[in-house]
């Protein structure tokens, strides 16, 4: 013990302090002195020869010291100071700054400190109280005493003992014939003081030490003063320590067999709530019924990734942590020889793994479910779009061609007009089947609509059967008016050449700019770069056909010019129109007009989808990144975590120091799960399913993550088992090593598991006789469930099974009995008495009543009660 440690010089400059200190001092030396028949009047001055000092450590300590020097000169002195100061130095004391000299010259402070260093080696140092010592355990004894009074609360050594009421607790505990406790008042602190001070003195042979004005009126007494007084009770009643050790024991099971049905109670309504999240959770996942519009499956696939990111992860932790109160239960109740615990029906760890594995396969199906619905939309609302476009160009098309062609014109109309109108026909009929192609696309984008079910499909197809039936009855008026105009075309004249050869050429010129409007018009669906790339290459191809297309316009319009010029030349009255054709200039340049300011906004739209693809394409690469690096690290640390369960090196303490750094490591590693989140979120939001640059999905990386948290979780509480069982047990870290590495050599897969012919094979290197029975005998023992497999932490019980120093049932029954005084039954008062109040009431609620003769009323049978906490028939 190092004097520094109690030891404060400083603390001297109190006055009152140092009069507390010098009195209580004093009268301790005196308590002892006077077994030699001397004391001591002055404790600076009748310390300076050493005579009484070196008398005094005889008298504490029994032993015999060195002959003291005789002679009265200072030198004698201090040699005799020096010879006590040897002996303190001699019981492991490490005196700091104290020298002989100091006590020769009469140096109150350093006096002080020698006699406070005395008292702390032989007066305080060996109280042991419930695994404390000294200070602590002193304090903890006096708590323990008074915890049953009222207005006591014992705290500390100074400010707790002003008002006398825990020294008269700690007498009226141990001798309540000597204080009326009932009658003592807080308010009259100096009054309590001096009863106990005069009972211990008359009564208990406890000198008085200190002033109870002093004590009341110091803000904060001497706490070594008054550590001193409070020692010599302790000293005074270690006899009635045998009853309070006998308390402590039942305490301590009754504690342990609390705590394991608290922690029961946990498991069920753990496992009660987890289980219900399951069943409620489930039916969710199950629905699989489809949305018609996009917004509402995008609300459908937000409430799923809310539901992976906000409400799965918690119950995900409840799992684990259920599973490792489970095996912590099931280690206490094996450690502490109770029966194992056996969850309610239907709430095994058993069958909570397998609904969560259910719980995981129908949520796959829904994710994948909800990704082909979105997919599908997406298409069926591409398909619509396009169908509503390219039907609205035919209808406008169609418009007021029935009519056209129920026209009997011809009937007055002159030779070149009727003429005119076969030709006109003839453009008509070519116009007619360069829309065959459109017609048969826009049917067979209605059938494809149906057979992805379009929520709409009966609109689309009242509006395709109407296209299809105009269709078919513009072939056959077209054909009835071809036959009446070549019947006509007999009796009229040629027709102009000129409108003829501008007809011919306007026409195809005339569909080309249609196409080359429907074209730039079209819609569009892409997923990659590349796609539309190929979409911006074909654009830039039809870009560079539009010098010949304008030469191709002027040549056209130069046949209408060269008309003009020569009716203009023979006085002829130009027609308004073409016979030949409907189109006119003007309609051409019209069309040439809207093709060009098509162009360029063609060149933007498609600009902004290529650099929308290449944005997906960064977001796709840098997923792939974190994810090529994220799930190797995963994987590495799973193995690494493998390895470190199955070849544990060092003490549990350094093995769990490494596990908790690597799980630690493992947390931090977090930020990188979550930033990959967002960008998997980010790949969702711009609805990119797919990725050429990485095998890893978010569902593999999740995967991966939730199986590194559970086994690092599952291996600290292997060590952390393991460190149950050998403080339990009393193993050394050297009987653990040597059991690791017994079970080590012989684990073959090493998987952290020996088969039985394994196990065989290490127990008879071990030095085991085993016949065939005996080893069926050890197998039920290790493997009560019959896996086929012996675990670590079964080898290590089986181990230590023989040794292991446990509470047992007849231990639990003896220390009842002396509560009860040598009796075979105990009253509830004598319970109160002894216990704390919440265990004795625990005990009195569960005991039966003693049914032997010649007991009280109200007796209770403890012999049954320590039998049932250790699952045993009565002893």
């Amino acid at each position: 013990m190092e004097q520094e440690e109690d030891w404060d010089r400083d603390l001297l400059l109190d006055p009152a302090w140092e009069k507390q200190q010098r009195k209580t001092f004093t009268a301790w030396c005196n308590s002892h002195l006077r077994k030699a028949g001397t004391q001591i009047e002055n404790i600076e001055e009748d310390f300076r020869n050493g005579l009484k000092l070196m008398l005094l450590l005889e008298v504490i300590s029994g032993e015999r010291l060195p002959r003291p020097d005789k002679g009265k000169m200072r030198f004698h002195k201090i040699a005799n100071v020096n010879k006590a100061l040897d002996f303190i130095a001699s019981k492991g004391v490490k005196l700091v700054s104290i020298g002989a000299e100091e006590i020769v010259d009469g140096n109150l402070k350093m006096t002080l400190g020698m006699i406070w260093t005395i008292i702390l080696r032989f007066a305080i140092q060996d109280i042991s109280v419930e695994e404390t010592s000294a200070k602590e355990g002193l304090l903890l004894w006096c708590q323990r005493k008074t915890a049953p009074y009222r207005n006591v609360n014992v705290q500390n050594f100074h400010t707790s003992w002003k008002d006398g009421l825990a020294l008269c607790a700690l007498i009226h505990r141990h001798r309540p014939d000597l204080i009326d406790y009932a009658k003592l008042r807080k308010d009259d602190p100096i009054g309590n003081l001096n009863t106990a001070f005069e009972v211990a003195e008359k009564y208990l042979d406890i000198p008085k030490m200190l002033d109870a004005e002093d004590i009341v009126n110091t803000p904060k007494p001497d706490e070594k003063a008054i550590m001193t007084y409070v020692s010599c009770f302790y000293h005074a009643f270690a006899g009635a320590e045998q009853a309070e050790t006998a308390a402590n024991r039942i305490c301590k099971v009754l504690a342990v067999n609390q705590e394991n049905e608290k922690l029961m109670e946990e498991y069920e309504k753990l496992a009660s709530e987890l289980l219900e999240w399951i069943r409620r959770t489930v039916p969710w996942l199950e629905n699989r019924v489809g949305e018609p519009s996009m917004s509402a499956m995008q609300r459908k696939l937000e409430d799923f990734r809310d539901y992976r990111r906000l409400h799965k992860p918690p119950r995900v932790q409840e799992k684990c942590q259920l599973e490792i109160n489970f095996n912590t239960l099931q280690t206490k109740l094996r450690l502490s020889h109770r029966p194992a615990f056996m969850p309610s029906e239907g709430k095994l760890v058993s069958d909570i793994a397998n609904a969560w594995r259910g719980l995981e396969q129908v949520e796959k199906g829904y994710e994948d479910w909800l990704l082909s619905e979105i997919r599908r939309l997406q298409r069926l609302q591409h398909l619509a779009e396009k169908f509503q476009q390219k039907a609205s160009l035919h209808e406008a098309w169609t418009r007021g061609k029935e009519d056209m062609l129920s026209q009997r014109d011809y009937e007055s109309a002159s030779l070149q007009e009727v003429r005119a109108l076969l030709r006109r026909h003839e453009a008509f009929e070519s116009d007619l089947a360069a829309h065959q192609d459109r017609v048969e696309h826009i049917a067979a984008l209605a059938q494809e609509l149906n057979e992805l079910d379009y929520h709409e499909a009966a609109s689309v197809n009242s509006r395709c059967q109407a296209i299809c039936d105009q269709w078919d009855n513009l072939g056959t008026l077209t054909q009835k008016r071809r036959d009446a105009l070549e019947r006509m075309e007999k009796l009229l004249e040629t027709i102009d050449q000129l409108q003829l050869e501008f007809a011919r050429r306007a026409a195809p010129f005339n569909n080309w700019l249609d196409g080359a409007v429907e074209d730039l018009q079209d819609v569009w669906l892409v997923h990659s770069v590349e796609e539309t790339q190929s979409l911006v290459t074909a654009h830039e191809q039809f870009k560079a056909t539009l010098p010949e297309a304008d030469r191709e316009r002027g040549a056209i319009l130069g046949i209408q010019g060269e008309i003009q010029k020569i009716c203009q030349t023979y006085g002829l009255r130009p027609s308004s129109t073409n016979p030949y054709i409907a189109l006119s200039p003007q309609d051409i340049n019209t069309k040439w007009d809207t093709v060009r300011k098509l162009v360029p906004s063609r060149d933007q739209m498609l600009q902004e989808e290529l650099t929308r693809q290449q944005v997906n394409e960064r977001l796709r690469r840098q997923f792939a990144a974190q994810a090529n690096a994220i799930g190797p690290w995963i994987q590495g640390k799973v193995e690494e975590v493998g390895r470190l369960a199955a070849g544990m090196a060092g003490s549990l303490e350094e093995q769990m120091a490494g596990l908790r750094q690597q799980e630690q490591n493992i947390i931090n590693y977090k930020s990188n799960i979550d930033r990959l989140e967002g960008d998997h979120q980010l790949l969702q939001e711009s609805l990119v399913f797919d990725n050429k640059h990485t095998v890893y999905s978010m569902e593999h990386i999740r995967v991966g993550w939730e199986q590194l948290l559970t086994s690092i979780a599952r291996t600290i509480n292997e060590v952390e088992n393991q460190v149950l069982t050998r403080d339990a047990k009393g193993l050394s870290q050297e009987q653990l090593n040597e059991f690791r590495a017994s079970f080590n050599h012989f684990d073959r897969k090493r998987n952290g598991m020996m088969e039985p012919d394994d196990f065989r094979a290490c127990l008879i290197s071990m030095g085991y006789d085993l016949g065939e029975v005996e080893f069926a005998r050890i197998m039920t023992m290790v493997d009560p469930n019959a896996a086929g497999v012996v675990t670590f932490q079964a080898f290590i019980d089986f181990m230590t099974r023989e040794t292991a120093e446990t509470d047992t049932a007849e231990q639990v029954v003896a220390s009842f009995k002396i509560l009860a005084g040598d009796k075979n039954y105990i009253t509830a008062e004598e319970l109160r008495r002894e216990l704390p109040a919440e265990q004795a009431e625990y005990c009195i609620r569960r005991m039966a009543p003693y049914k032997g003769a010649g007991a009280p009323a109200g007796a209770l049978d403890y012999v049954a009660f320590s039998s049932a906490l250790y699952g045993e028939s009565d002893l």
